[in-house]
């Protein structure tokens, strides 16, 4: 197949005056080298397009391909990351990840707590803070913990995160609304294990690829997987591939969650467990980093012997039998 790669360029944003932290979301260069050499390895052509800039560019001009590799993140706005899908479903092109409508409900951490919630996959309470005068309204026990509602690569959590009084709340909410310009969402705080769950496949075919568990360094910011923390994870991280109960019991909570919200091909879920020894949904990316060293998704498909460009032709086949592609 003739496969289209969409992608945001970390390099490309940096130099035109981003900072480190607002090109967090976007790929490097070993990443698209990585998913281009994986296709062509399975016998695919890859066609390297970019952003949705050039993909609009390009499809004005004629251009069509089997399939497109998505994995544009976008810069602006809560749906950011359903533009480049949106755009190909106008045009009728399939590809690979979920649909608009999931990316842009996933983005926004509140909204995806509300669906899985009312669906009784089990997530910490919380509250939504739009403005500062929202937090009279506060009522959780503390600790609590707050990040930015739309954001990823843990963009906008550091040790002060975890709050353990009102004017801790204060003080950091009022730090992410003037930092991110969107709403804060503040939610009990878990104290137990963290782990993430790859996922491969699509609604009943949706299986769980492994659990893997974050653990911190000693020298990493303490209790929480923090940006700095992510960033520099190969002096302050551990990720150990974890099959016992508990992870399995993560396993289930997260395939449940990933099959309420309509994931597709594959992605990722959070969770944490509570003090009572729960695992508790956080959030789900569904637009997964796929740098092949460094990003979970890779790394648990190492760690299971699926290898990377094992990874990389399990999405695509799932998104063939999706889309009914040769």
């Amino acid at each position: 197949m003739r496969i289209a790669l969409t992608y945001d360029l970390r390099d490309d944003y940096l130099a035109a005056g981003h900072s480190e932290e607002e090109a967090a979301e976007f790929d490097r260069p070993e990443t698209i080298d990585g998913i281009a050499q994986a296709l062509a390895a399975l016998r695919h052509s890859p066609v390297r397009v970019g952003n949705l800039a050039a993909l609009a560019a390009r499809l004005l001009a004629g251009e069509r391909w089997d399939l497109v590799f998505n994995i544009a993140e976008g810069l602006y706005g809560l749906a950011r990351e359903s533009q480049v899908p949106a755009l190909l479903d106008a045009w009728r092109i399939p590809y690979t990840f979920s649909d608009p409508l999931v990316l842009a409900l996933s983005l926004h951490k509140g909204m995806t707590k509300r669906v899985v919630r009312d669906a009784g996959v089990p997530t910490p309470d919380f509250r939504l803070v739009e403005e500062e005068a929202d937090l009279d309204v506060v009522d959780l026990p503390f600790p609590l913990f707050c990040k930015p509602v739309a954001e990823g690569s843990s963009k906008g959590v550091t040790p002060a995160s975890r709050v353990a009084g009102p004017d801790a709340l204060r003080a950091v909410c009022r730090d992410l609304l003037a930092r991110f310009r969107q709403p804060v969402l503040v939610e009990e705080y878990l104290p137990g294990r963290e782990l993430t769950v790859g996922i491969l496949g699509t609604g009943r075919n949706a299986v769980v690829l492994g659990v893997l568990e974050v653990l911190l360094r000693s020298g990493a910011e303490s209790g929480i997987y923090s940006f700095h923390n992510k960033e520099h994870y190969e002096a302050l991280v551990d990720y150990r591939v974890a099959d016992d109960a508990d992870a399995r019991a993560a396993g289930e909570v997260a395939l449940a969650a990933w099959r309420v919200l309509g994931g597709r091909d594959a992605g990722r879920v959070d969770l944490r467990f509570d003090a009572r020894g729960r695992p508790c949904f956080l959030e789900v990316n569904p637009l997964a980093g796929l740098h092949p060293v460094r990003s979970d998704l890779a790394i648990i498909a190492r760690r299971v012997g699926l290898g990377y460009q094992g990874l990389i032709g399990r999405i695509v086949q799932s998104a063939q039998e999706r889309v009914g592609c040769p």
